[in-house]
């Protein structure tokens, strides 16, 4: 048996455990540059402000029904993020972290031991919201995918209290003629529109497929065994790290600027910036990285023809995770793009290609030091942990003007980093 935990509305959550206040009020938390939408209180649902709307679309709505827009702030969603994982992680012998808000359990076995699995995981859910002040629905069921429908299905009705087992084909077969066929976890919009085009609009009439239709109109064995899935036999198994966190087989730190820049030096500073803080989430997972991408994108919006973003790639000559390999790679790669009179609103730097650290396969030619190296990495890393990140950092990253940092967005709606900055603490007056 498998359980998907999802908080709900996460980053509005997050803000509300530290300001009460927000609570029963429209709330909405924007992207960086308070630029769009991308979370919502049940109540700012209700007046329906959709999901990615740019806040100046909304502006009147927002300024009528006083809802209270906040810049993102992921130093804490990061930290609450850890402390509700960290707490499921001892509750199953098994996690995957799917998300920054979402982990499946494998609750195997857990039965015997603590009685019913629904009791079970309303104790869970209860726990969470003791100490995390996060609100959860839970779902529960023989494989994942009906997993992730169980927690779709106990998410809209209020009634189930938040929690849905499907131990049974009674209950599996209810639970699927409540799910659009869109909403089904791997339907995506294009299949969606072809299974409407079969009269297949529920999750249900998807379950009764045949596995030759699954193959020939879902994508060949996906479809297949997300079929199967649904019809209750398991195909996916959990992935869990030793630790319990999310291995990441690619990463990627990107950003629209602060304001649209001109200066190789400033643009620059936010490449090494991102190549920094990519080879700190590298080392934190224990890998080294063979593939770099940078790329740099111009307003989409505005008079230049397309294309509006290009990319560069390099393979490393040996898989790395030292940050000023990487800012070093990344620099030569934003040379070979940089285009002299051009006004660029965002850029990215993309790590793959990832190895065990410790384990790289060395070149011939390799240079003497790596034990140096690391020995300088954890160092710096201890640092920024001591201090706040970038604490300490890689002089590229001063770029043309030392202490602005032109390329930083706007975040004139942030609250405090509650949690990660001690001169941010929570203060109870």
């Amino acid at each position: 048996m498998f359980a998907l935990v999802d908080c709900n509305n996460f980053y509005v959550s997050c803000e509300r455990a530290f300001q009460p206040s927000l609570e029963g009020k429209p709330v909405v938390v924007l992207s960086n540059n308070d630029g769009c939408i991308v979370s919502r209180s049940a109540e700012a649902k209700a007046l329906g402000i959709p999901m990615g709307e740019p806040l100046f679309k909304i502006r009147p709505l927002v300024e009528q029904h006083g809802v209270q827009a906040l810049s993102s702030n992921y130093a804490l969603y990061g930290d609450m993020s850890g402390r509700v994982m960290g707490y499921l992680a001892s509750m199953a012998p098994e996690l995957e972290v799917y998300s920054i808000d979402e982990a499946f359990l494998s609750l195997h076995g857990m039965a015997r031991w603590h009685g019913p699995l629904d009791t079970y995981a309303r104790q869970i859910r209860s726990e969470v919201r003791r100490r995390t002040h996060i609100p959860t629905c839970i779902g529960l069921a023989p494989t994942k995918t009906l997993a992730k429908l169980a927690n779709r299905v106990a998410k809209k009705d209020p009634s189930l209290g938040g929690v849905l087992l499907l131990d049974s084909n009674e209950r599996r077969q209810w639970a699927l003629e409540r799910v659009p066929v869109e909403d089904v976890w791997g339907i995506g919009r294009q299949y969606a529109t072809k299974l409407h085009s079969m009269g297949i609009t529920t999750a249900a009439g998807l379950a009764r497929c045949s596995e030759a239709i699954a193959r020939k109109h879902l994508g060949g064995v996906v479809g297949a065994r997300l079929v199967r899935e649904l019809q209750g036999y398991p195909c996916h198994q959990l992935n869990p790290s030793e630790d319990g966190s999310l291995a990441r087989q690619s990463i990627a730190c990107t950003r629209t600027f602060g304001r649209p820049l001109a200066q190789f030096e400033d643009v620059l500073g936010a490449v090494a910036a991102f190549a920094s803080r990519a080879a700190e989430k590298l080392r934190r997972q224990g890998s080294a990285a063979s593939l770099l991408t940078v790329f740099l994108s111009q307003n989409r919006f505005g008079n230049a023809p397309p294309p509006h973003t290009r990319s560069a790639q390099v393979t490393l000559p040996v898989s790395t995770s030292n940050t000023t390999e990487l800012v070093r790679f990344a620099r030569a790669l934003l040379g070979r793009l940089w285009q002299p009179g051009t006004v660029y609103t965002k850029a990215g730097v993309i790590l793959d290609g990832f190895e065990q650290g410790g384990q790289e396969q060395l070149s011939l030619f390799a240079p003497d030091g790596g034990e140096r190296v690391e020995r300088l990495m954890r160092k710096l890393d201890a640092l920024n942990a001591r201090y706040g990140i970038g604490s300490v950092q890689v002089a590229a990253v001063l770029g043309a003007h030392p202490g602005k940092a032109p390329w930083k967005g706007q975040q004139q709606r942030r609250t405090p980093a509650y949690t990660t900055c001690w001169d941010e603490l929570w203060q109870v007056g």
